[in-house]
């Protein structure tokens, strides 16, 4: 049946991980160089940023660990401490020049650490860990222990629930090397992906400003089955990171692991206990180990070449052809890290229970899946290989020991290298006043789009006097910006002849598109450039909005029988701001059509190109084509969408992308409690969907018209109702906002969406 914008009728038309814990990052290490005589605070978007096109996670309280003490007082509380009693606002300037100096109070010790990685393909486990954790190795001082696919069930992946998360802390915490006592310092999972971290009860105190995060990669950023966790710690002076990271699946798809790569980075911040001090990131940290199941295959070669070198242990010919030593060299990914020599024959796939490799019907080629990693100074290998004896998974658990130098800190000569830096300041001029130079004071962004970053660029040139700077608010404003503009650096210290690039970023998302439509904002805005006992300079930024669909109200577009992008900007307007119920109450308007044709084009693509598309709305699109995919929509140019070769699976994420950037959802914010209330009762829910305009009302028969017909073909899309009420749940039946969420919400809602999944209209 071919489905039409006027054929509403028609049968088609996290876990995110624990509660943080403990303090953030040093300040000591939000204060490292940057090459040029500079430290900056690397502020983060106050908004969504264009790494982050999808929705943050919400984090949940549960938390499992076994805090250790830290130290009472770190090198960075006593330069706190010292500085602010004497010098007030000169803190920032003790902290660097301290940072400057480390190596006059701190020596190098080398501390062992053990690193393991194991995608236990959702099994429990079934045999001792020890041959992997503990056999034939030095006590470690310290164990980092991943894992993936720790439950592949649909509860663990929806609900965020599983048994087997205890199972194999308990498994790991038995199989810990005997000769030492170890303290669980931090735990965090999102979904099946899971990190613990222990160190010798000795060395306890020594582990300071623990926090952990967690980012999902998969699709609207929201599916934590693919995705990254990572624990960041100071251990004495030195700033360690640990991510374990499980990336995008199938031998094809090495793009989408490098993007999943790129926005574990980009996205994974950690809080500092201090709220002006920026968040830090992976790479703003001494030493960075990765590990996990990061998916990179072995292409150009049939399967019987890849056993035949496999039997012959010509790993090094084999290691020729690895997409991950392809990326690497590339500059891809990981640039800047390391990775030891392949001995050992890799990791997947093998028959569960067996040193057998894949005989199921897919015949998986043996890959080097699993992989260890390793950034930053002082860090030597001592061991990288699997571990055979284990048959629990279809892969084969990796381990690396390592020796990192750590900078401990000798307090005697902490003490004599800060009183010099206090003397050395007794002797600054403090009435100079700073003055810088900036190279440029407007800005115009020309023909600004939903979802595409634009980037403008300008110099701040520094005097004779340390300076520091700051954007700050205007007269009763919240933030020193509007919503879809972001300072980057936002703030930063300057020493004396030194510079800085700033970048202006302007990124339209859900939350702005709306009011940038109906011309009630505008890409407009003065910021404010502040300088600590200096003066203030005014920097101009102006620009326009190309109208989307994106962002548009659904009654909106159904009155728009035109494209948007064809429309004046004055009709664009008026649409925009016409009222929701303006369908039922008799208005002159003529002709509007039953559903957004935006819509329909997207449904008829998946229609005729996706049904039976394998994990349809659960793999992320390329950003790319998104882009594509809206100026399509925006344009009318329908037979564009088959003419670009496109991922079915970038579709499948604009028309999410879609849904949650209508400002109105599908199910009015009206109708969300009723709906709530009436999860268990289908002819109640019913009789809820019938009281919605008619356009919202058409939306919803329509949707779900098509969302059963995919049912249809669920062996071979592998959908079944609960994941598509999961996905489509909260799009359709959003929590207005301002409101607090009530409990168990998502899960009414799912529940709701899942009684029109399973029973025909």
């Amino acid at each position: 049946m071919e489905p039409s914008p006027r054929g509403g009728n028609s049968a088609l038309g996290t876990w995110p991980g624990c509660a943080r814990i403990g303090g953030g990052g040093s300040h000591l290490d939000s204060l490292r160089p940057n090459g040029k005589g500079l430290f900056v605070d690397q502020s983060s978007r106050g908004q969504d940023k264009p790494e982050n096109l999808l929705t943050r996670q919400t984090k949940s309280k549960l938390e499992i660990t076994d805090m250790v003490r830290s130290c009472t007082i770190t090198v960075s509380d006593k330069a706190h401490i010292l500085s602010m009693q004497k010098f007030g606002l000169r803190e920032t300037l003790v902290k660097s020049l301290l940072m400057q100096k480390e190596e006059d109070y701190t020596y190098i010790q080398n501390f062992r650490f053990f690193v393991g990685t194991y995608n236990v393909n959702g099994q429990s486990p079934k045999e001792c860990l020890r041959p992997w954790l503990s056999h034939g190795i030095q006590a470690p001082d310290v164990y980092c222990v991943g894992f993936q696919e720790l439950d592949l069930s649909k509860e663990a992946f929806f609900f965020h629930d599983t048994p087997k998360e205890e199972e194999w802390f308990k498994a790991v915490s038995e199989s810990l090397h005997p000769d030492a006592k170890y303290a669980k310092v931090k735990f965090i999972r999102l979904v099946g992906i899971m990190l613990l971290l222990y160190v010798k009860q000795e060395h306890a105190a020594h582990i300071s400003e623990m926090e952990a995060e967690t980012v999902g990669t998969g699709i609207m950023g929201r599916m934590g089955n693919k995705g990254g966790v990572a624990i960041r710690f100071q251990f004495h002076n030195t700033s360690i990171c640990v991510v374990n990271s499980h990336l995008a699946a199938h031998t094809e798809e090495y793009e989408r692991r490098n993007q999943d790569y790129k926005d574990i980075c980009s996205r994974m911040q950690f809080s500092q206990v201090d709220p002006s001090l920026p968040p830090l990131t992976i790479s703003k940290h001494d030493v960075i180990l990765w590990l996990g199941d990061l998916n990179y295959r072995i292409e150009e070669l049939d399967v019987e070449k890849v056993k035949k070198l496999i039997e012959e242990k010509d790993f090094q010919t084999l290691y020729a052809y690895d997409q991950l030593k392809t990326q690497v060299a590339a500059k891809a990914v990981f640039e800047g890290f390391t990775e030891g020599e392949l001995t050992f024959q890799p990791t997947y796939k093998y028959d569960t229970g067996s040193d057998e490799w894949d005989t199921s019907e897919k015949c998986r080629a043996p890959a080097w899946c699993d992989r260890i990693l390793w950034k930053g100074k002082n860090i030597t290998q001592l061991s990288y290989q699997s571990h055979m004896a284990l048959k629990t998974s279809d892969h084969k658990p990796v381990s690396s020991e390592f020796d990192i130098g750590v900078r401990v800190i000798n307090e005697e000569l902490y003490r004599k290298t800060l009183e010099e830096i206090v003397r050395s300041l007794d002797k600054m001029e403090n009435a100079n006043i700073p003055s810088v130079s900036l190279s440029k004071l407007e800005f115009c962004f020309q023909n600004v789009k939903y979802m595409q970053l634009q980037v403008e660029s300008f110099t701040i040139r520094n005097g004779q006097v340390p300076c520091q700077f700051e954007f700050i608010n205007k007269p009763d404003e919240e933030s020193y910006c509007k919503q879809w503009l972001n300072a980057n650096p936002s703030k930063g210290f300057l020493l004396p002849d030194s510079a800085i690039e700033i970048e202006l970023e302007i990124f339209v998302t859900k939350n702005m598109a709306t009011k940038l439509n109906s011309g009630e904002d505008k890409i407009e805005d003065i910021l404010v450039l502040h300088l600590d006992r200096g003066k203030d300079y005014f920097l101009s930024v102006s620009g326009n909005y190309v109208p989307s669909c994106f962002g548009s109200p659904i009654h909106t577009l159904c009155y728009m029988r035109e494209p948007i992008s064809d429309l004046p900007l004055e009709t664009v307007r008026k649409l925009t701001l016409m009222p929701l119920w303006t369908e039922d109450d008799g208005s002159q308007l003529e002709n509007p059509m039953e559903i957004p044709k935006e819509l329909w084009m997207l449904v008829d693509y998946l229609y005729r190109n996706a049904a039976q598309e394998e994990d349809l709305f659960q793999q992320p699109g390329r950003r790319l084509e998104f882009e594509q995919i809206r100026d399509c929509l925006d344009t009318g140019m329908i037979e564009n969408l088959d003419t670009l070769s496109l991922s079915n699976h970038s579709v499948a994420e604009a028309l999410l992308l879609f849904l949650e950037s209508l400002p109105e959802p599908v199910i009015c914010y009206s109708a969300y409690h009723n709906c709530l209330e009436c999860s268990g009762n289908y002819t109640a829910s019913k009789q809820v969907i019938s009281t919605l305009p008619t356009f919202h009302k058409n939306v919803f028969h329509y949707l779900l018209a098509f969302l059963r017909q995919l049912l249809k073909n669920s062996e071979k899309n592998h959908l079944d109702e609960n994941i598509l009420a999961s996905v489509f749940g909260s799009l359709l039946l959003r929590n207005p906002a301002g409101q607090q969420k009530l409990e168990m919400a998502e899960k009414k809602a799912q529940e709701f969406i899942h009684q029109f999944l399973c029973n025909s209209p």
